[in-house]
């Protein structure tokens, strides 16, 4: 972990590891997903890499929120259904934000846990090219 890395409450040890390890030197913020409808922490995940997209639907509520800057995005998107190589397809999320010096958003890195056999991985990571970028940490 860098000395500057944030880990918001909630996000497993493991799924936080994985996420610090894909990433560059920069520090990195980890946000938890949390769905605003019901609280749900379980997801279905919707992720376009190559367009840098993503959506999450909550397992609880079927409620959508697009991850970070995705919504820009999602219309030229051919989003896939994550799995896991488990088969699973249900998942905790979070988004690890690698920053630059000044706080901006450098880069989105999607981590995912699988909730069957609760093994953590990257599922998409994209580069943020545009600022300001501060308001994507509320949108994970």
């Amino acid at each position: 972990m860098h000395a500057d890395d944030q880990v918001g409450a909630g996000v497993a040890a493991e799924l936080a590891d994985v996420l610090r390890d894909a990433v560059d030197d920069h520090p990195v913020k980890i946000v938890p997903s949390v769905c605003e409808e019901c609280d749900g922490r379980v997801f279905s995940v919707l992720v376009d890499d190559l367009e840098g997209a993503a959506v999450r639907v909550c397992a609880d509520c079927g409620d959508r929120a697009y991850l970070a800057d995705s919504e820009e995005f999602w219309e030229d998107a051919d989003p896939s259904e994550a799995v896991c190589p488990c088969g699973g397809e249900e998942f905790e999320s979070a988004l690890a934000f690698s920053l630059t010096p000044d706080g901006s958003v450098r880069w989105v890195t999607l981590g995912l846990r699988c909730v069957k056999d609760r093994v953590p991985g990257v599922y998409a990571d994209w580069k943020i090219d545009h600022k300001p970028s501060d308001h994507l940490l509320n949108l994970a």
